[in-house]
């Protein structure tokens, strides 16, 4: 399955290339990107370049408590992610919401609040959730996650973290060693609270959404088959795959630049 999907991958991507080279005219919507746990609007960096130069108008959403964001641990909540996503599309039409990890949970509740906005969801090695459902109770059926083993949870701080000699092996075991020592050197701790949060989604709003699905064959944070599963559950039909770790956005971003672009048009 992994072979054909691989292939498959390769074709579209022969096309994107192609694409990207002869349609560079502005694009009417506008692509808001949201990044996962531990991470930060600064890992999107090169993906946001990419789509700027294409022609594409990009939001990349820092989450609170993320990157250089010292917002109190306490105050942090899923709702606050939320808010903070929707004061940054404001009144604006015609969303391309891209949710990586994490952010595929903070995307969903997003859509199902302002769906008349939405016009669909790039999930990118995402947790899709239903109704009900948080990023830890997704977690928990993932068999094939590396990140439970090295999991550091502090209840009383109100945080999470994962031990300094796993980082490399979760998020980025296919990234030179110069990067993985960096991001090993750098993380920040996770708020707890979001992570446990449940969504709250309709068939009506969220169900209603176009969405896309972008696989990472060789992710260690949500597992190949899990990311199958809520794919199909969530009833996605058009789906991309790399062959890269939970962080393709750091040795593909050019690739999926080109897959965000070309799903925004």
């Amino acid at each position: 399955m992994k072979n054909s999907i691989l292939t498959l991958a390769i074709l579209l991507l022969t096309t994107l290339t192609a694409l990207s080279q002869t349609n560079k005219a502005q694009n009417t919507n506008t692509i808001v990107i949201i990044h996962g746990a531990w991470s930060s609007s600064n890992d999107w960096q090169h993906v946001s370049e990419d789509l700027t130069a294409g022609g594409n108008s990009v939001i990349s959403v820092n989450l609170p408590g993320h990157g250089s964001d010292n917002t109190p641990i306490p105050v942090i909540s899923l709702k606050l992610y939320v808010d903070e996503v929707k004061k940054a599309i404001g009144d604006k039409q015609n969303i391309i919401l891209v949710g990586h990890s994490f952010g595929g949970i903070v995307a969903s509740q997003v859509a199902e609040e302002i769906a008349p906005q939405i016009k669909k969801i790039i999930y990118i090695a995402a947790y899709v959730p239903k109704n009900g459902e948080s990023l830890l109770s997704l977690a928990k059926t993932d068999a094939e996650s590396h990140v439970g083993k090295n999991l550091i949870v502090e209840e009383k701080a109100g945080i999470a973290t994962i031990k300094k000699e796993g980082i490399a092996d979760v998020f980025l075991a296919d990234a030179p060693a110069r990067v993985a020592e960096y991001v090993s050197n750098n993380l920040k701790p996770e708020p707890l609270a979001p992570l446990a949060a449940p969504v709250t989604l309709t068939e009506g709003k969220f169900g209603k959404i176009n969405k896309v699905f972008v696989y990472s064959l060789n992710d260690h944070t949500i597992g190949y088959s899990l990311q199958q599963k809520m794919a199909k559950d969530a009833g996605i039909k058009r789906l991309y795959a790399l062959p890269s770790s939970h962080t393709p956005f750091i040795m593909f971003p050019h690739v999926l630049a080109q897959i965000i672009a070309l799903e925004a048009k």
